[in-house]
């Protein structure tokens, strides 16, 4: 496929160079859109690990302080699982998971798309961690 030159070209360059089908233990395969996190067009995920037992409402609670300053996504449906692979699919490069052990740590999961990576960080800490994993100047200075 040939484009003109223009925006239409760096961003078919970007998506063609950030599309992958990964295969994983037991044969299972998942396709990845690897778009460097300062570009990918959502930021992060929110998800409850279930819909009920108050995990929705604190799971809003963290998207409604993060979507000032980044794209956000919300989702409960299906399980966990189908959940991360609709966002690897998608190319948002962090999710953040609520479960029960938030409500009495106050902390989250953060899971990194491109490793699958999971870490335990702070609700109080997650704006400054999310800033600086998906700011363009720290993608700039990388370089």
């Amino acid at each position: 496929m040939e484009t003109s030159i223009g925006l239409d070209r760096m961003f078919l360059a970007i998506l063609s160079a950030a599309y992958d089908e990964e295969k994983l233990e037991g044969g299972e395969e998942r396709v990845v859109l690897r778009i460097p996190a300062p570009l990918a067009p959502v930021k992060v995920a929110v998800l409850p690990l279930i819909k009920k037992d108050g995990l929705p409402e604190k799971a809003r609670e963290i998207i409604d302080s993060l979507k000032i300053s980044h794209n956000c996504q919300y989702d409960e449906k299906d399980s966990i699982g189908k959940r991360y692979r609709r966002q690897d699919a998608i190319g948002t490069p962090y999710c953040i998971t609520v479960d029960h052990e938030t409500l009495t740590d106050n902390a989250v999961t953060i899971r990194e798309r491109d490793s699958m990576k999971q870490e335990r960080v702070a609700i109080a800490d997650l704006e400054r961690i999310v800033s600086e994993k998906v700011d363009l100047r720290g993608l700039l200075k990388r370089l």
